[in-house]
């Protein structure tokens, strides 16, 4: 059966008015509402003209900068998915501004309350094209993942009415911190839309990460004051210094959230179609984001939203790429999830989007909904067996087998039926756990501050706790896990692949052991630029630098095993199978043939890991060049074959 074809939505710009239309197979009609240009009174309500699941309306002298709602007439039976409230102003789909943030209040779930007062409105806009450009970003680069308002909030250089908005990121000081860093790509945790869950409020507490959209294409005032305009600008900027721009984007959930959520967009014009339900129970919404309901994404019209959204993005404002919260959704059907659906298929396919880089969260919690290493090429994941992993290593509980994998791009996941080419994201943290410092400071969660009793967020963290629990005032704590930072970050850089880093676990950020702060848009979050480590942040360039330096840890092939690689003991033998099993095994060495971009030649690479609590003496394999030097930021002199290397430490050696 073909595709039905479905024409442009949303509100479109002519000479002479608006073109307006929206989708909804279940309503029995829908209204048009104009409001004033404070998006307070209502001026006028047009009925819109049905042309089979789409339903259009020309408004004639329509400007830009109107404001407007939806509101949609129809049956209104939860029992059987059906939840049609005129008395319901809604949000176009296709809004792309908004005149101010989504607030939750009840009466926004309460049938019958009208709801005008407490809804934005959209804003009509005039769309500006960007000039077509590849994306800056490649595989195999740094990613830097940041939220918004907690990065740029306490910065001292950024003037205070930019401060926690988009536009701060073009600050010269952030970007220069970028640049120090040799950032390829900045990734931005959502900026769209959203609404607070409905817990929050009565606790006090918002959402500070943005992970609970309603608008898709819509970015959110509090972050983005300026719009597109805005985002189009700040791209600009970034893309002048050589770094690339990732949105981090969820199509699997809308904040109208389960039965007793608000009804704000999709719910109220076609719920059927847009979310999905359980095929024996059409009022029973499918969960499969734990957040109340699931995206619908292999419906036609929800395919060409999402489709028409990243498009958007690209073409009005330059973005590079996108991840994808919860990404098996978007590739789910009524039989599980499918690599060759035709939502992935599209995207894949686009003429806008297909030079585009897309990261997936390739799991959710639904039937088979952990799917690492089964997006299809070209998509990155998201590695949470190497994050896991690689804690796990320095923890001291995991055998140097697993290191091993990860260090050569995890080749078991991505190296399936015949791929040559590792897809992996390798992180050590991201913004739902514990941040580098927390990891090892708390052995547990302590979530208290987000009303919860502490059973919100990850249990397992592999974390440990590195001196008294959450201390910071003794200097030998501290160097202790300024030690295993510095150990993790190199192992972190010294991947195959593309590698991810959250802002400021380079400079030993904590949130007092919250490892899911989404709700806390205070202190707890907001970056403490003064009381950044500064030791760590000059490591952590430096082993930008090396990563860049050295073309092995970029590429993105699998080694091939015919000398390009060679993995040794701390006797600098050659590993053998007991090596690999051993549990107690605490040393693992890596020689590996690299192009120097620095000298232009091709070169040696030896790497040493030791997560022992002491220094041990170790040996190089034999030099074919003459002997090892060691590479460290204070450029030490040539270390030879035998050499020391310190407890809980990497060490990094070039043959010359």
């Amino acid at each position: 059966m073909s595709e039905p074809t479905i024409r442009c939505l949303g509100a479109t710009l002519t000479e002479t008015g608006i073109e307006f239309a929206v989708w909804s197979r279940h309503a029995e009609r829908i209204e048009f509402c104009l409001f004033d240009a404070e998006g307070k009174t209502e001026i006028s309500r047009l009925p819109l003209t049905r042309d089979g699941d789409e339903h259009r309306l020309f408004v004639k002298g329509a400007k830009e900068g109107m404001r407007y709602g939806l509101r949609a007439h129809g049956t209104y039976d939860p029992d059987q998915g059906l939840w049609f409230d005129p008395s319901k102003l809604l949000i176009d789909p296709y809004a792309k501004e908004i005149d101010r943030p989504f607030r939750y209040d009840p009466r926004l779930g309460t049938f019958g309350e009208d709801t005008q007062d407490l809804m934005p409105k959209a804003i009509v806009s005039r769309d500006v094209t960007v000039a077509p450009s590849k994306p800056l970003f490649q595989p195999g680069g740094l990613i830097y993942e940041i939220a918004v308002k907690p990065f740029t909030m306490l910065h001292p250089d950024v003037p205070v009415e930019k401060r926690g908005t988009l536009g701060a990121l073009a600050h010269p000081s952030i970007i220069a911190h970028l640049k120090r860093l040799q950032v390829n790509a900045i990734e931005l945790m959502p900026i769209t839309a959203w609404i607070d869950e409905r817990h929050l409020p009565p606790l006090g507490l918002t959402n500070g990460w943005g992970y609970n959209p309603v608008a898709f294409m819509a970015l959110d005032p509090r972050l983005v004051p300026g719009g597109i305009t805005e985002l189009r600008e700040t791209v600009a900027a970034l893309h002048a210094e050589g770094i690339a721009v990732i949105l981090d984007l969820v199509f699997n959930h809308t904040g109208e959230s389960d039965r007793q959520g608000p009804t704000l967009s999709l719910r109220g014009l076609d719920n059927p179609t847009y979310f999905r339900h359980l095929p024996d129970q059409p009022g029973t919404l499918v969960n499969d984001t734990g957040t109340g309901n699931t995206v619908a994404c292999d419906q036609p019209a929800t395919r060409k939203l999402i489709i028409d959204s990243l498009r958007h993005f690209v073409q009005h404002a330059g973005i590079d790429g996108f991840r994808f919260d919860l990404a098996t959704v978007i590739g789910r059907g009524t039989k599980g999830f499918d690599p060759e659906s035709m939502t992935l298929r599209t995207m894949l396919a686009d003429e806008v989007l297909q030079d585009r880089i897309l990261i997936a969260e390739p799991w959710d919690i639904g039937p088979g909904g952990y799917q690492l290493g089964n997006f299809p090429a070209p998509f990155l994941e998201w590695n949470d067996r190497a994050r896991d992993d690689l804690r796990r290593f320095w923890r001291g509980d995991s055998r140097i087998g697993d290191l091993a994998t990860i260090l050569a791009g995890s080749s078991s996941i991505f190296g399936r039926d015949g791929r040559t080419q590792t897809r992996s994201v390798n992180f050590l943290a991201a913004h739902d756990g514990f941040t580098l410092m927390d990891l090892v400071s708390y052995a547990e969660k302590h979530n208290e501050a987000n009303g919860e009793n502490n059973r919100d967020g990850h249990n397992e963290n592999f974390s440990w706790n590195n001196g008294a629990e959450g201390k910071t005032d003794d200097q030998t704590i501290q160097n202790k896990r300024r030690a295993d930072i510095e150990a993790m970050l190199s192992t972190l850089f010294a991947t195959r692949g593309t590698i991810m880093l959250t802002a400021g676990d380079e400079g030993g950020r904590s949130q007092q052991g919250n490892n899911n702060a989404y709700c806390q848009d205070n202190a707890i979050t907001w970056m403490d630029w003064n009381t950044l480590d500064e030791e760590l942040i000059g490591h952590t360039a430096w082993l930008a630098g090396l990563r860049r330096r050295f073309s092995a840890f970029s590429d993105m092939d699998f080694f091939k095993g015919d000398g390009d690689i060679l993995w040794f003991s701390a006797a600098g033998t050659p590993m053998s199978v007991p090596d690999w099993d051993a549990p107690a095994a605490d040393v693992l060495g890596m020689a590996i043939e690299t192009q120097d971009q620095e000298a232009g030649r091709p070169v040696r690479l030896a790497i040493l890991l030791n997560r022992a609590a002491d220094e041990l003496h170790a040996t190089l394999p034999p030099s074919e060049k003459g002997d090892w030097s060691l590479l460290s930021p204070s450029g030490e002199p040539s270390a030879g074959e035998q050499i020391t290397i310190p407890a809980r430490s990497v060490s990094f050696f070039v043959e010359f």
